[in-house]
């Protein structure tokens, strides 16, 4: 974008691109050169847009007063934005995170394992992990990754594993040269960076292929967001100082194994960001887990929605990491006096983290100057509050240090500026009267001018005898002296002439224009000057960086503590109690949205099939899986639109925000210590990666059965669906063997499996100790038939889950209630009849058993039973050879009768 006057402007196939983009109009400027452009005060406007299309963007500015410039005014790149590097406000949601990310793969097979780092170039935050090529698009998912920087093959173009990540998380990819991800150009860059000799400090060791990734990235922010000696003496007049990268933390080594992982499919599946509905549409948390706290207020900083929401996409591991949150919640819930005063200093502290990096990027505003000052001597009142509090003693003890080295700087900016600044510097007004004296002279003669103008017209109306001469100002033509059009024949010698109108003319003298001079001068030095004083107070502020970061650190956890306390007390959430081993046991669990969206505190969110009738309560349910003498695999069985996705993804929820250290919506809940997360749940096919639907399902439910360990928690939603009935039962039945485990004493890990496939309920017995049945009560009775409709069964869905298995599925029921023709339900019905199978008699037929090492199909008791099965092919018999024969045009109305009867008496001998 080159800055032309009042215009941003793009030529070529820059231009081409951008206005089939972002719709703006393409034109040309000279022949064979398009050309499009937007008004200069629009430029964050069409930036954000031009960001989440994915585009880079440097903005060259002009560097020089057009009007003071002969040819060409010089030019010159004084920013850089990436969807990566994004730090202005108006380009950031206040709680959406925006990572950068590099990668580099260990070896050159699609399994290579994967070495990442990850920064929050708005925050400073600077994290490394190592994961498996599996888990490399949801370990970018969780930290929201926004740009991944990747190795250049040569050509520009992403390799097809790293494609597969840019599609699958539908974010920019930029290739970077293959020497920067060298051990040591990358090394050099981190040294150069952080001011180190060996990299021991940060708990990583040399080798580590993390620090490859770590270095390419630090020298991609410091190609896009600093400036060389050169250009900053170029760009000088119009920046307010260099920008640096000084808020970059050190780069952090995170432990796998301190986490609780959850995929990106699960993250998607339990609606924990958003829901399901709503996709990736940027702030809209409504329906979502993150939601509940979000929608209502409940976390009062952007910091804090950033790391809540950093919380429940990464849950704690370590169970005294999380008792240790836990009880910080417990404090706010029983001193309900010391949280509303934390509460009341919450809502003053805006996004202390951002701002500390503007200052460092030199993008800071006055608003963002004083509303740092502002923000670090309220968060100085909060370290006050909770200083007291045991559980707080360690986030305490570092905000209020932290505060301590920044109250003399917070408490001279705030003396220093106006309370309400404008919100550019170009506004002037920043700074308030007496702070300086050579600023006060400016502006005195500024203030002063129309007192002066009026002393002038009054001396030159005497002096000439001209009563209705008149001394102005505009902004185009500055200082004038006007004279009527029937005076101006009047008009003395040292009356210069300037400017004709229709009615009047307008006039100068040396001494009006030597005034002019002065004031004009004063207005561009007051600039000047507050653009000095503003420029070293934000230098001084730039030495506090690292006392910036831990203040917003500090403050964001105690608000999510906050959040987690206030929602614990608003709906009667209850701590819940870890243990060491992968059992759970819930009593009158909820689901967290649903249950406020029954009692109507949430709006704009479709429930469907899993919030029950109109006006219903929620209506909540126990689980007990994997104790000592529990099943650690349930099977749930239900009529469609009963609740069984609901319950098995509230179960998931409860173990999610325990993980977390918060309160859970249940009257009470141990819960042992998971490892993973793992949920499928949903249909949905992947057209870009040509996947179907069920080959989606597949793939997903094999990472489930590859990683599940004991201490994960697995839910399954209606899985083999996507398929013909006896493969999808056939698949169903082996994932429900292997996931029960071996032997009750070395079971698998805790399944919630809900199903349709009714024959699965026999595992039961076939698997005791290891699986156990659940179903979704109903009410059910049969209506009389009325204004031509048949006579069908009403139900109630109950919502309740009990021990056993369910009957039926009540399919046709819910399709009746959807809309669909009755004379479509009632064919329906005739269909089901001619279909129908007993599913203990199935379950004979498709259901196998291990002898041996071998396999064996269980004996069938068809001859008992006298009924058809789905799962055999139909057999010869003599009554369908005769039907064969048959030859209808020829037989009379009484040799049909006669051919009727007998064939019947074919099938009673068979049976």
């Amino acid at each position: 974008m080159f800055r032309i006057g009042d215009f941003y402007e793009m030529f070529d196939e820059d231009a081409v691109k951008v206005a089939k983009a972002i719709g703006l109009t393409l034109t040309r400027r000279t022949e064979g050169m398009p050309m499009c452009g937007l008004p200069y005060h629009q430029l964050d406007v069409y930036l954000r847009k031009l960001i989440s299309a994915g585009f880079r963007v440097a903005v060259c500015e002009q560097l020089a007063d057009a009007s003071q410039v002969k040819g060409i005014v010089p030019r010159g790149v004084t920013r850089v934005i990436t969807p990566g590097t994004a730090i202005d406000e108006s380009l950031l949601g206040g709680e959406a995170v925006n990572t950068l990310a590099a990668v580099i793969f260990t070896q050159s097979g699609d399994d290579s394992a994967a070495s990442i780092a990850c920064i929050e170039v708005s925050t400073g935050e600077f994290t490394v992990a190592s994961c498996e090529a599996t888990g490399l698009i949801d370990e970018l998912a969780r930290r929201g990754t926004r740009e991944l920087l990747f190795v250049d093959p040569g050509d520009g173009v992403a390799p097809p594993r790293v494609k597969r990540v840019l599609d699958g998380l539908n974010i920019s990819g930029t290739a970077r040269p293959a020497w920067q991800f060298r051990t040591h150009e990358a090394h050099e860059a981190l040294r150069e960076r952080f001011g180190i000799a060996s990299f021991e400090g940060f708990g990583i060791e040399a080798s580590d292929p993390v620090l490859q990734a770590a270095g390419a990235a630090v020298r991609y922010l410091k190609e896009t967001q600093t400036l060389s000696d050169e250009d900053a003496k170029l760009v000088g007049n119009v920046t307010i100082g260099r920008a640096t990268l000084n808020h970059l933390r050190p780069p952090r080594l995170e432990n796998a194994e301190a986490v609780c992982v959850i995929d990106a499919v699960s993250l998607r599946s339990l609606e924990v960001e958003r829901t399901m509905r709503s996709g990736g549409s940027g702030g809209d948390y409504a329906g979502s887990l993150l939601g509940i706290f979000l929608s209502q207020g409940l976390v009062r900083t952007a910091m804090g929605k950033r790391m809540l929401r950093n919380w429940l996409c990464r849950p704690l591991r370590d169970r005294h990491a999380i008792v240790a949150r836990q009880a910080c919640v417990t404090a706010f819930v029983l001193e309900r006096v010391l949280a509303s005063h934390a509460v009341e200093a919450l809502s003053e502290v805006q996004d202390i983290a951002r701002i500390a990096g503007r200052v460092a990027m030199a993008r800071c505003t006055p608003r963002d100057l004083v509303g740092l000052a502002n923000s670090c001597l309220m968060a100085a009142k909060l370290g006050e509050v909770v200083q007291g509090c045991v559980p707080f003693s360690t986030v305490a003890t570092a905000l209020r240090s932290a505060c301590e080295r920044t109250r003399a700087w917070a408490e001279r900016a705030k003396a220093c500026c106006v309370d309400a600044p404008p919100t550019h510097l170009r506004d002037g007004g920043v700074f308030r009267d007496q702070v300086d004296s050579e600023l006060d002279e400016c502006r005195g003669l500024q203030q002063d001018s129309s007192r002066w103008l009026a002393d002038y017209q009054a001396k030159l109306v005497t002096m000439y005898g001209l009563p209705n001469l008149k001394v102005g100002y505009n902004s185009v033509f500055g200082y004038y002296i006007e004279l009527p059009a029937s005076q101006a024949k009047q008009a003395p010698p040292e009356l210069v002439r300037k400017q004709t109108l229709k009615n009047a003319e307008r006039y100068s003298t040396p001494e009006l224009r030597d005034y002019e001079t002065r004031v004009l001068s004063a207005q561009s030095r007051a600039l000047e000057r507050e653009r000095q004083l503003f420029a070293q107070l934000c230098t001084q502020g730039a030495t506090l960086l690292a006392d910036f970061a831990v203040i917003a650190e500090s403050v964001a956890e105690i608000d999510c503590y906050s959040a987690m306390a206030e929602k614990a007390v608003k709906r009667g959430w209850r701590a819940p109690e870890m243990v060491d081993e992968p059992s759970l046991n819930i009593v009158q669990g909820r689901h967290p949205v649903l249950d406020e969206l029954l009692d109507g505190e949430l709006s704009g969110f479709d429930a469907g099939a899993q919030s029950g009738s109109d006006g219903a309560r929620f209506v909540p349910n126990d689980i007990t899986l994997g104790s000592s003498d529990e099943a650690s695999l349930a099977l749930i069985t239900g009529p469609n639109m009963a609740g069984k996705s609901t319950f098995i993804r509230q179960t998931a929820l409860i173990v999610l925000l325990a993980h977390t250290g918060s309160y859970v919506p249940a009257q009470s809940a141990i819960v042992g210590i998971t490892d993973r997360i793992f949920t499928r749940i949903g249909a949905d096919d992947a057209l870009h990666a040509g996947q179907s639907t069920f080959m989606v399902e597949m793939v997903e439910t094999a990472n489930i059965i590859n990683n599940a360990s004991p201490s994960s928690l697995v839910v399954l939603d209606e899985v083999g669906r996507g398929t013909s009935t006896l493969d999808g039962l056939s698949l169903a039945w082996a994932i429900v063997e292997h996931l029960a485990g071996n032997t009750p004493a070395a079971p698998g890990p805790r399944v919630l499996f809900a199903t349709h496939y009714h024959e699965l309920t026999q595992l039961e017995e076939q698997l005791e100790g290891r699986v156990k049945n659940l179903h979704v009560a109903v009410r059910e009775w049969q209506t009389p038939a009325r204004d031509g409709e048949e006579s069908h069964t009403e139900i109630i869905f109950l919502h309740r889950i009990l021990p056993g298995r369910a009957d039926q599925s009540y399919g046709l029921h819910v399709a009746r209630l959807a809309g669909m023709p009755p004379r479509l339900i009632a064919r329906g019905r005739e269909v089901l009849a001619s279909l129908a199978v007993h599913h203990a008699a199935a379950a004979d037929d498709a259901g196998q058993i291990a002898d041996n090492g071998s396999a064996k199909l269980l004996k069938s008791k068809r001859a008992e039973r006298g009924q058809m099965s789905l799962f055999r092919e139909y057999v010869a018999h003599p009554a369908v050879a005769a039907i064969k024969e048959i030859k209808l045009d020829l037989l009379t109305p009484i040799e049909a009768f006669d051919t009727l009867r007998r064939l019947k008496v074919m099938a009673d001998d068979a049976t």
